[in-house]
């Protein structure tokens, strides 16, 4: 009875070592096929970043007086006259600018589930 009981093992065995149908294709399927469920993996979308250029000052306008002396001239020997009296001449600089460059976020970082293929078409594994 043990030998019966033996051989009746090794022969469930191997027919369920031979492909069907279901499996031909793929591994780990069995007949019939169970009810596909459809996975979720996580998928992560990284941050985006844009560079953005900015107009900054660099250094303020500003008013430089400048004095100017009196100017004296001889209009005879003996005597010296003022042409022009002491003044103060004003010199405008304009303010500096220049273009500079930052980063900044535009989307975090996302994670977003997505469903996921299945691997075999007739079992949905």
């Amino acid at each position: 009875m043990s030998r019966a009981y033996a051989a009746l093992i090794a022969s469930v065995f191997s027919l369920a070592a031979l492909p069907t149908t279901a499996s031909a294709q793929c591994y780990g399927c069995y007949a019939p096929p169970p009810p596909c469920v459809t996975c979720y993996r996580p998928q992560v979308i990284p941050p985006q970043y844009r560079t953005v250029q900015e107009t900054v000052m660099v250094e303020p306008g500003r008013v430089i007086a400048h004095r100017t002396p009196a100017q004296y001239r001889t209009v005879m020997v003996p005597q010296t006259v003022m042409v022009a009296p002491e003044g103060v001449q004003y010199e405008r600089v304009p303010p500096q600018y220049a273009t500079r460059e930052r980063v900044e976020m535009v989307a975090p970082a996302r994670t977003y589930y997505a469903p996921v293929m299945p691997r075999c078409g007739s079992c949905g594994y």
